[in-house]
């Protein structure tokens, strides 16, 4: 869960300069040069997102 957040984290900030916004930025308060990894594992602590069972076929 972590590390599919952190790469939307990562989308987030490479299209915050296009103005495209696909995907929600951090739901937690960020340091400069923090990590989105970090960022994502402390939405995780802080009870912030979510899983669902993927119903694939």
């Amino acid at each position: 869960m972590a590390s599919k957040r952190a790469r939307q984290i990562n989308a987030y900030y490479a299209q915050l300069g296009e103005g495209l916004l696909e995907y929600v930025g951090p739901l937690v308060e960020t340091q400069v040069q923090e990590k989105s990894l970090s960022i994502a594992l402390r939405e995780v602590k802080a009870g912030l997102l979510t899983a669902e069972p993927y119903e694939g076929n």
